[in-house]
């Protein structure tokens, strides 16, 4: 964590994100934007979009991964930047995993998944015969997300995933760096907002009228899967106490295992 550069004026801050995002874009041939339909994702989807804009360069594609459990909300949000924003979103999914699961709850028998989805979970030392779905857990997290994203990275080529983690938000994240190498398959990670916090965040999207996912107005702080996420408050996310914990409505058993969720290449 660069406690210099956190320290800069926010519009100063906003520039050093589109310069990296510019270098990026310049260096690497096959970029994607990884979009989640939270705030951090739609900064950077934003920021990215005024760089092309800025250079007359194509915005690159979106990779927008479906856990298997997500807010009807989200999906509706992501659909309305697409059209209003004419962006190229492709839907990632662990569709081997979903001919099981059709929904939280239900039992995935690992006999019946393909070889890459059970050479996962032995890298990741699971053993059973079977478990129940649940896209938090740290089975269900590695399959629905990690996996399907390096599956997608493979087979379109991409050399650069451009993504939206911030320093402050985790203890796992506080050591990133804004090009961030990643093997198996081989791609740099791209973190061009490290330097926000939650607050700046929530000060450049309302300063620049950037629509944002209604969910933050009902009271959502954060959003993850619908099945493990809850709203912490009744005031909008910009109007909570954003000293406190940003992931108060989240999994917790998912956030003490990040480090190693990480390790295995989650975002």
């Amino acid at each position: 964590m660069d406690e210099e550069i956190m320290a800069l004026p926010l519009e100063e801050r906003i520039e050093k994100s589109k310069e990296i995002i510019r270098e990026a874009l310049e260096k690497f041939d096959e970029p994607v934007v990884a979009f989640t339909g939270g705030k951090d994702s739609t900064l950077i989807l934003w920021l990215t979009k005024q760089v092309c804009e800025e250079s007359a360069k194509e915005m690159p594609e979106c990779m927008f991964i479906n856990e298997g459990s997500v807010f009807d909300e989200v999906l509706e949000y992501v659909e309305k930047l697409k059209r209003e924003w004419n962006l190229k979103i492709q839907m990632v999914e662990n569709e081997d995993v979903m001919k099981q699961a059709k929904k939280v709850g239900d039992t995935v028998f690992v006999e019946e998944l393909n070889k890459t989805n059970q050479k996962e979970l032995k890298r990741i030392g699971f053993r059973e015969k079977s478990f129940v779905f649940n896209p938090e857990s740290f089975e269900g997290n590695h399959l629905m997300k990690t996996v399907a994203m390096n599956e997608f990275i493979v087979s379109k080529g991409i050399d650069a995933v451009i993504t939206g983690i911030r320093w402050d938000e985790q203890e796992a994240r506080k050591d990133e760096t804004y090009f961030s190498p990643r093997e198996d398959p081989e791609h740099i990670r791209i973190h061009p907002i490290l330097h926000f916090r939650e607050k700046d965040v929530w000060q450049i999207l309302r300063g620049k009228n950037i629509p944002v996912n209604k969910l933050y107005a009902m009271g959502y702080r954060s959003l993850g899967a619908k099945v493990t996420t809850e709203k912490v408050s009744d005031k909008p996310a910009w109007e909570q106490d954003l000293e406190t914990s940003e992931r108060a409505g989240r999994a917790q058993d998912k956030e003490g295992i990040m480090k190693r969720l990480r390790d295995l290449g989650y975002m």
